[in-house]
C-alpha cells in the first residue's frame, strides 16, 4: 500500500497509524498526528480504492451504504500491512494508535468489528457504524476517544452514539466528544483528542 512513514524521536512513544478520509491521501493527517505526539512516529496510508478519482479505504454503494464484501477485504488488506509495514520500518507492532478520519475512522472501526484488537488504541473522528452483521469479538482493555459533530450531516448522531454503544458493549472504553458544527475537523476537537490520547498512552 502507498505510505509514508516518519520515525519518532522517542522510540518509545507509540506509532500513529493514520487513515485519511475520502479524496484524503497519505500526507493528509502527518499534521494531525504531530500535533496529537510530537515524538511519535508516524505512519501515513493511502487507500486503495478510487471513487471519482478520490481515494477511499473501501467501497460504498451510496452515501452511507458501504459495499461490505470490499470493507472486508480491504479491512484485513490494511491489518496486513501494518505487520508488513512494522516488519519494514522497525516499529514496535503492539504500540500501535489508530488516527482516522471519516472514511478512515470508518475502516479502523470495522478493525474492531471483523478482527479484534489489532491495535492498542483508536482516535475516530466522525465514523459511523461500519455494519451491522457480524458478532463484535472481545475488545477488553481497548481504548477508544470518538469525535462527532452535533450538525454533521453526513454522519447523523445516531451512528456517532451507535458505534460507542456497540464499542461498549464489546468491552471496549469508549469517550466521546461532541462539537456543535458539521463533518469538518475542529481545533477544539482536536485539542481534547490530544487530552485523551496524553492521558492514556503517554
Amino acid at each position: 500500500m502507498e505510505h509514508v512513514f516518519i520515525k519518532g524521536s522517542n522510540e518509545q512513544a507509540p506509532t500513529l497509524l493514520l487513515l485519511h478520509g475520502t479524496g484524503g491521501n497519505e500526507k493528509d493527517l502527518l499534521g494531525l498526528g504531530r500535533e496529537i505526539d510530537a515524538e511519535a512516529s508516524l505512519l501515513g496510508v493511502r487507500g486503495s480504492e478510487s471513487e471519482n478519482g478520490m481515494p477511499r479505504f473501501f467501497k460504498r454503494l451510496g452515501m452511507g451504504v458501504f459495499d461490505l464484501d470490499n470493507l472486508t477485504l480491504r479491512t484485513k488488506e490494511l491489518a496486513d500491512f501494518i505487520d508488513e509495514a512494522a516488519k519494514e520500518h522497525g516499529f514496535d507492532r503492539q504500540n500501535v494508535i489508530v488516527v482516522g478520519y471519516s472514511n478512515g475512522a470508518n475502516i479502523a472501526a470495522n478493525f474492531f468489528f471483523e478482527i479484534g484488537k489489532i491495535v492498542k488504541g483508536a482516535i475516530l473522528h466522525h465514523p459511523m457504524i461500519p455494519r451491522n452483521d457480524v458478532e463484535i469479538p472481545d475488545l477488553t482493555g481497548l481504548k477508544v476517544w470518538i469525535g462527532a459533530g452535533e450538525n454533521d450531516q453526513m454522519c447523523p448522531i445516531d451512528q456517532s452514539q451507535g458505534l460507542k454503544a456497540h464499542l461498549e458493549n464489546a468491552g471496549s472504553a469508549v469517550e466521546m466528544y461532541w462539537h456543535q458544527h458539521g463533518h469538518q475537523l475542529t481545533m477544539d476537537e482536536v485539542a481534547s483528542a490530544k487530552k485523551w490520547y496524553t492521558t492514556n498512552f503517554k
